[in-house]
């Protein structure tokens, strides 16, 4: 059998020989997902799983898929790649728990100027690492060379997440009242959404990255804005089994301003007391280097809220329950009141 190489494919910057070899050294992070339903058929030409719908009646496929944006940037910054893996994965499955659904398996797609396999395995590891909290299978994905395109020590990352629900159990916001209560799940940090915005402020690329600062409670900038992305399907999931959920909005890019609303129903909106907002330290530096007003860390972060979820006020307590027994500090956030305006944060 002739011996997969081609001298003239790497003359033209592409290295066939390297993606094997990252393949060999990402094995065995992606072999620890495998007990949630997948195979082990790394490098195959398509990744299988193996779907078990025991006490579900009508399964409905959810998808998701995101990158990590220009968070990548300080990837490069810090030359430390086994993180934004974890962040690809919850952007993508954190937004399937949004219609009540499990996430299930995990494909990713990574695009670098050149294959280094080491490298490429780091970012893997994250990948498997997220999924495992996830607790997804990591059933395939793509690394591609991309000579001329990109420059030989960037890439990008991106990802691809299904999950099941059952149909009767789709959260359905149509079902949310004036009166229920806004539970609010921290997060991590910035997650992954506004790096531009935050690159400019902190001007990353010459900025110090690793002196660590009071403000930032003892932590460096670097190791500040590269915090992954919380993943909260473990929590979620247990919360789905015990509380009537009526709406759940993962925090993103656009903040509280455009993804709360996206769990209203029509002519009802979120209150919410400023002073009742856990904001990170992160938030605060950046908002006061930056010289940015409210509004706009509002409608850009999420704060220090990922995650909101929405319930009836006799469920309160026994979400916060199940939320902190399995290790969220949950808090009410605010309520739901008949108005128009989406979100109202009060002074």
């Amino acid at each position: 059998m002739a011996k997969s190489f081609s001298e003239s494919y790497k003359e033209a910057g592409v290295d066939i020989t390297a993606g094997y070899r990252s393949v060999e050294l990402m094995k065995e992070y992606v072999a620890k997902t495998m007990v949630f339903g997948g195979t082990e058929t790394i490098g195959g030409f398509g990744g299988l799983f193996d779907l078990d719908l025991s006490g579900i009646e009508h399964p409905v496929l959810v998808s998701g898929t995101d990158g990590v944006g220009t968070k990548i940037k300080l990837a490069f910054l810090m030359d430390k790649h086994d993180t934004v893996g974890i962040d690809c994965v919850a952007m993508c499955v954190n937004d399937i728990l949004c219609v009540g659904a499990k996430p299930l398996f995990f494909l990713d797609y990574i695009a670098c100027g050149r294959n280094v396999p080491e490298k490429i395995a780091m970012i893997v590891k994250g990948v498997a690492e997220g999924c495992l909290q996830a607790e997804s299978a990591l059933i395939g994905g793509e690394t591609v060379e991309h000579p001329g395109l990109m420059p030989e020590d960037e890439y990008d990352l991106a990802g691809f997440s299904v999950g099941v629900v059952d149909k009767s159990k789709i959260l359905d916001k149509s079902k949310v009242r004036a009166g229920d209560k806004i539970i609010a799940l921290p997060s991590t940090g910035i997650h992954s959404n506004g790096f531009s915005l935050v690159r400019k402020v902190f001007d990353v690329e010459n900025a110090d990255l690793t002196t660590p600062r009071e403000d930032l409670g003892g932590k460096s900038l670097g190791e500040t804005l590269l915090t992954p992305t919380r993943i909260y399907v473990k929590p979620m999931m247990a919360l789905f089994k015990r509380v009537n959920v009526k709406a759940v909005a993962h925090i993103t890019g656009g903040g509280f301003y455009e993804n709360i609303p996206r769990a209203l129903p029509k002519g009802i909106s979120a209150k919410i007391n400023r002073a009742d907002v856990r904001v990170l330290p992160i938030f605060d530096v950046l908002q006061k280097e930056g010289g940015i007003s409210e509004h706009d860390m509002f409608n850009t972060y999420n704060m220090g809220v990922g995650m909101t979820v929405i319930v009836s006020p006799e469920d309160v307590d026994q979400t916060i329950g199940v939320l902190r027994d399995h290790g969220e500090e949950a808090y009410v956030l605010g309520e739901c009141v008949e108005s128009e305006e989406g979100v109202i944060i009060c002074q």
